[in-house]
């Protein structure tokens, strides 16, 4: 009776599950790293690359590019295998965590049948390597073999080979001989069975026929390798013995055939061999690009070799690199326009550009947790320029731009950007070349018992000055104005600074006097500038902090302060008592959901906090992805997921607003995308308003894409008219909200209309006029619109 359960319990077929990812092209972009290749594959004239939780395809007659990004509809997790299936024209991507994607007629697939199932533990599902036989794929994962039927778009049976049906880690598949032979590591051998016994599913039709460990299986014409743990590569012989064909300085990372080659990939070398096993080519490290191999392949005269980051070293890859066989020299590297890397700590954005730093620390301000040589990306004129790790420790010597966490681009001159290092203090770049570091030599910027400078964050007020913070130093608080630093002392709420290691988020009231600070293990600090007194408040009874640990801040249109906790979000609502009152505390934000009272964001990890033109909030979490409130936080607007976005992780460590386009920029750990919500500031005065497109033409969506009417004042009346007067639409800045439904809306500085009147049809072609009235200042402005239907 037990044998009969233990046999029906292997009887495991995957029932598949399949659905077609969305495209989310339209209102999102993408801004990937492209350079740590992970796997390659090709087909007669294309390079198919995989790099991180992206794919690129490179088209060797056109040198055409074109990506596959979450935006696209992959899945943004890890990618650990590829394969392109010249039979049935389709791209198909495994991942770290059990997930396939296939890509076929621009459409992405997602198959979610191995992700999914209970039975195999979360750590064993990873994809190892896609074998195509007739008309199936073999998938060798980290539990055991599973079939995938091409033709149907399906899966077929899993196989567990270990003894006893246990599941065991395969590393790849070939066929050969009417048998498929299995690699599998940790001393389990290679293990074959008949192709096309019915009966796979049952481990008794399996024969381990050599012990030991083995990383790689392949077959080209009548040759079978492996490759054993000990670097060693094998024939397999007729009497099913193996007789070592070559040996190898280092494991190999690579195995593959292609084009009737085999290649083999170590960290240092590429190599080539016929059929017999001849050696044909050797690639070993290329002068100008100093990188690690990862996996290659070969398509005419020509080795394409992906490379990967060296982040001990501080080296980013190189895409991939397309060697000529006849002329080693000949090195062209292909990647897209991309920053150095996707684990991302910050973003900052300014006027149409945009800075990211990769470097920083952990949430308790550990900078062992972070990346300490990673260097600096930077968006401008939709190109990335960007300054790796070797660039700037050359400009700095003796210093050393470890942990690199912030950027601030200052607003009265964005050529010029202070970069914070938790380890030398900071660096000014001026047009992207280094100009100066300020550390305790040249500033008052503290430094750690006489060992470095953590220096966090910064901040420009409007009126210029920067405000920059430094953990564990009397004097945490610096400003700096015309060349000429000052420092503010904290001891006061601080008894040991040495053991306040960070502060997170700088809002500066300058017509109060006022600096506001949150604290790792003090909660929100203020510093009055014109007394010198400081105050923490961080107890949960009485300031009603949820938790002393304060990681972002945001001071809102009506001087409210939000503040984000690791356990939850809270409002200052009186920034101006903050001094005078005994009792200062922060409240949460309550609302109904079903009736029933819930308070926003509880618990939650709100690592960055953003307030836009309108006083909404975009408000990042960790583990809970991205928010958009309304400005009392009442409403939910937008809440955007790894399941109902591009968003490539949930873990969203900053998120940028840029003003002058309306985009949103969200940077997780595993790359950043970009969200056009189409706010933008209020403007001073309506000398620039402008209305677009303009004329509309008939092949413009006026309901979908809206005109836009940019650059208006912050208390602003709108009113459209047709030529002879009459009233078509009305709308004022702080009444007719976006989102709220109406047909002319309001969202910070910039107006939408989708073209209704009011009696909500839309409008005939014509000459219409818009008609702009300050109500502070009485200023007006009219501007003509022509339509076209």
């Amino acid at each position: 009776m037990n044998v009969v359960k233990n046999y029906i319990c292997l009887l495991i077929v995957l029932v598949s599950l399949n659905f077609y990812a969305q495209d989310f092209s339209s209102n999102w972009q993408s801004h990937f790293s492209y350079n740590s290749i992970t796997d390659v594959s090709q087909s007669q004239n294309k390079v198919y690359v995989a790099s991180d939780n992206v794919v690129f395809i490179y088209d060797v007659n056109t040198r055409e590019i074109e990506k596959l990004t979450s935006v696209e509809g992959l899945s943004a997790e890890i990618i650990s295998a590829i394969h392109y299936s010249e039979a049935y024209e389709a791209l198909i991507i495994g991942y770290e965590n059990g997930l396939i994607n296939v890509y076929q007629d621009g459409e992405v697939l997602t198959v979610v049948d191995i992700l999914d199932k209970q039975t195999i533990p979360p750590n064993s599902k990873r994809i190892n390597q896609f074998n195509e036989y007739d008309n199936v794929v073999y998938i060798a994962t980290d539990y055991g073999i599973s079939v995938y039927n091409m033709e149907r778009l399906e899966f077929g049976d899993t196989y567990f080979i270990g003894n006893g049906g246990s599941q065991i880690v395969v590393k790849q598949t070939a066929v050969f001989n009417g048998h498929i032979y299995a690699a599998c590591n940790i001393g389990n051998g290679v293990i074959r069975a008949e192709v096309d016994n019915a009966n796979l599913i049952d481990f008794n039709n399996w024969t381990q026929i050599f012990t030991g460990g083995f990383v790689g299986v392949q077959s080209i014409g009548s040759k079978l390798y492996v490759l054993d743990v000990s670097n060693n590569m094998h024939e397999l012989q007729n009497n099913n013995t193996l007789n070592n064909v070559a040996s190898y300085a280092s494991l190999p990372v690579g195995l593959k055939t292609s084009n009737d080659r085999v290649i083999v990939v170590t960290t240092s070398n590429v190599y080539v061999y016929s059929e017999d096993f001849s050696l044909l080519e050797q690639l070993g490290e290329l002068p100008d690009y100093d990188s690690d191999y990862s996996s290659a392949t070969v398509i005419g005269n020509a080795i394409y070799v992906g490379t990967t980051n060296n982040l001990s070293e501080g080296k980013p890859g190189f895409g991939i690199l397309k060697v000529n066989t006849n002329n080693s020299e000949d090195v062209e590297a292909i990647v897209p326009d991309g920053p150095l890397l996707n684990e991302i700590v910050s973003v900052t954005a300014l006027n149409d550009q945009l800075w990211m730093t990769f470097g920083g620390f952990s949430y308790t301000y550990n900078f062992s947790a972070g990346n300490r040589r990673t260097g600096l990306s930077h968006w401008k004129n939709e190109q990335w320029v960007n300054i790796p790790y070797d660039t700037l420790n050359v400009a700095l010597m003796p210093e050393n731009p470890y942990y690199l966490s912030d950027v601030s681009i200052n607003p009265f001159n964005p050529s010029q950007v202070f970069v914070a290092s938790f380890w030398s203090g900071f660096i000014e770049l001026n047009n992207t070349e280094v100009t100066q570091i300020y550390n305790e030599d040249n500033s008052l910027i503290g430094e750690l018992d006489g060992t470095y400078n953590q220096s966090i964050y910064s901040k420009f007020d409007s009126e210029g000055t920067l405000w920059a913070v430094t953990g564990r130093v009397e004097k945490p608080l610096t400003s700096f104005r015309d060349g000429q630093w000052q420092a503010y002392d904290f001891s006061e709420a601080i008894d040991d600074p040495t053991s306040n290691f960070g502060f997170a988020g700088i809002e500066i009231l300058l017509d109060q006097e006022r600096v506001f600070l949150g604290a790792y293990n003090r909660g929100l600090i203020g510093y009055n500038l014109a007394t010198g007194e400081v105050k923490a408040i961080y107890d949960e009874v009485v300031a009603n902090l949820p938790s002393t640990g304060v990681y972002s801040l945001a001071l809102d249109r009506s001087n409210h302060l939000w503040i984000g906790t690791n356990k939850g979000l809270r409002v200052l609502y009186n920034t101006s008592n903050f001094f005078e009152s005994d009792n200062v505390r922060t409240e949460a934000i309550i609302f109904l959901e079903d009736g029933i009272p819930k308070e926003l964001l509880e618990q939650q990890f709100v690592s960055d906090i953003e307030v836009d033109g309108s006083n909404n909030k975009w408000v990042a979490t960790i583990g809970a992805g991205a928010f958009y409130f309304s400005s009392d936080g009442q409403e939910t607007i937008y809440q955007f997921t790894t399941d109902t976005s591009p968003l490539p992780s949930n873990n969203i460590s900053d998120i940028a607003l840029d003003s002058q386009n309306g985009i949103v920029y969200f940077a997780t750990d595993k790359g950043m995308v970009s969200f056009k919500a189409g706010s933008s500031n209020p403007q001073e005065t309506l000398e620039n308003a402008h209305v677009f497109p303009n004329p509309v033409r008939p092949d413009f969506d006026i309901v979908e894409n809206k005109i836009k009417i940019k650059d208006i004042s912050e208390n602003c009346n709108i009113k459209i008219t047709d030529i002879e007067g009459n009233l078509v639409a009305e709308a004022q800045s702080n009444t007719n909200l976006r989102f709220r439904g109406y047909n002319l809306e309001v969202d910070g500085g910039t107006v939408y209309w989708n073209g209704k009147n009011m009696a909500n049809n839309v409008v005939a072609s014509g000459v219409y006029l818009v008609m702009l009235t300050d109500l502070d200042t009485q200023e007006t402005k009219v501007l003509k619109l022509m339509i076209v239907r």
